[in-house]
């Protein structure tokens, strides 16, 4: 099924993001690093689109109050949610942040059961319970580390309860803007989001931190590979919840754990630990059983 091979490439694409991301960090503040992933990706975003409207002649967008609402909200949460995410992966470690980034997925479950009335089995509850029992586990700092990595674990969940609540917004979007060609729609509301994303970004950084906007300017060399790697990331992403549930898809996207594991090990020099091992699994577990149930 397509929407699997978009969430499956979706997965690798956006480590490749967030690797390059965490390099800028330090330069440019995690909030100019942010900036990077719309600014630099806005034009590939562009690209995308325009492929897919020359292949979809037939497609009719319909702007709506509905897909404003949708497309802005979720472009502000990803915005705090990326923020976050750069954060905690210097607190915490690269791949443990990504993990901690899973619990988008049963955020995103009691999200869509409180705010749109989805109905949930009794499974997903399950699975809920064991993602946040295995997200336990996994963060839980060393004796060494209690200082740095417990706020790194709380901005790793922040970023999966920001990123869910994108989720939802960005397939609710889609699915008003042209609901009978999905792809279309996803790549027309990528550069919807982003050009709002680097407007908002763009004035804030102007106001408060204009070094971050010198740094940002500086690195445009490594900051077109993010940009790249984010839109195309993105264009999947989008594509698939065009296709399928959030729940489905955040499901098959959890392979991007054990891709962060290894691109953690092997960029960064990071170790997961066998409790932090275990905690992982607990909670790619919980998170399959949240999305079958």
């Amino acid at each position: 099924m397509l929407w699997i091979l978009l969430t499956a490439a979706a997965a690798p694409l956006q480590v490749a993001r967030n690797a390059l991301q965490r390099g800028l960090v330090g330069d440019a503040g995690p909030w100019g690093a942010t900036l990077v992933r719309f600014l630099f990706g806005l034009p590939f975003s562009l690209a995308i689109f325009a492929a897919v409207a020359l292949a979809t002649p037939g497609a009719a967008p319909h702007t709506s109050a509905r897909f404003a609402a949708a497309i802005s909200l979720g472009a502000l949460s990803q915005i705090g949610a990326t923020a976050a995410l750069l954060v905690a992966m210097r607190r915490a470690g690269f791949a443990v942040a990504t993990v901690m980034q899973q619990s988008s997925l049963p955020f995103a479950a009691i999200f869509g059961w409180l705010a749109l009335g989805d109905a949930i089995s009794a499974q997903a509850w399950a699975g809920i319970a064991a993602t946040t029992a295995g997200l336990a586990v996994l963060s839980w700092p060393r004796r060494d580390q209690m200082a740095g990595a417990g706020l790194g674990t709380v901005l790793g969940v922040a970023s999966g309860l920001a990123f869910a609540v994108a989720l939802n917004a960005y397939r609710q979007a889609g699915l008003a803007l042209e609901p009978h060609h999905p792809i279309y729609s996803a790549t027309a509301s990528v550069c919807v989001a982003q050009a709002i994303q680097t407007t908002v970004m763009l004035a804030a950084l102007a106001a408060w931190r204009p070094a971050a906007l010198l740094a940002v300017a500086r690195s445009w060399r490594p900051s077109l590979g993010a940009g790249f790697f984010g839109a195309a990331a993105s264009a999947c992403w989008f594509g698939a919840l065009a296709l399928a549930p959030a729940g489905p898809v955040r499901a098959i996207g959890v392979i991007e754990a054990p891709i962060a594991a290894a691109a953690g090990r092997r960029l960064f020099k990071e170790r997961l630990s066998p409790r932090q091992l275990a905690g992982g699994v607990m909670a790619a577990v919980g998170v399959v059983a949240t999305a079958l149930g």
